[in-house]
């Protein structure tokens, strides 16, 4: 599939997003949820500020979808990530119907939407994601790369 303009446009949001993130701390992540041209949820990695596990952009963009469509079930929209789903954010995806994802890079560790694991697609479940990779790969690889650099200078982790 072709990235198209609206999909750049969505992600460079995501982007956004992810920056939120590495200001406080976290892994630059960042997601936007979209339906008919408008963003209905947004997040960005909030694990260190929440003390929270399941504080991933994905899981709170997809809560705010949720909580402004009325319904748990997330159909019509596409989710916007910075970064390749882990496993839980895209077991979030599948049992929310989520039509299409469209993500920036490839999480090579831990990635559950083609690169580790293929959880969007896994033909034992009982709804599969339209994925998308590689829409502005570099500016999002950047990101990550930079802040563990930094991590890393710093001594830590």
């Amino acid at each position: 599939m072709n990235v198209t303009m609206d999909d750049e446009f969505w992600m460079r949001l995501a982007l956004e997003q992810a920056r939120h993130a590495q200001e406080h701390g976290d892994v630059p992540v960042g997601a936007v949820v979209v339906c008919n041209g408008e963003v209905i949820g947004k997040g960005h990695n909030r694990r260190e500020v929440d003390h929270d596990p399941t504080s991933h952009a994905e899981m709170l963009a997809l809560r705010e979808a949720a909580q402004v469509i009325g319904h748990w079930r997330l159909e019509n929209v596409t989710l916007y990530c910075t970064l390749e789903p882990c496993v839980m954010c895209a077991g979030a995806m599948v049992l929310a119907r989520l039509p299409r994802l469209v993500f920036a890079t490839f999480d090579p560790k831990a990635g559950a939407g083609g690169s580790v694991f293929d959880l969007l697609n896994h033909p034992r479940l009982n709804h599969r994601v339209e994925v998308q990779s590689g829409t502005l790969r570099d500016e999002a690889a950047a990101l990550l790369v930079n802040f563990f650099a930094e991590l890393r200078s710093q001594g830590q982790k």
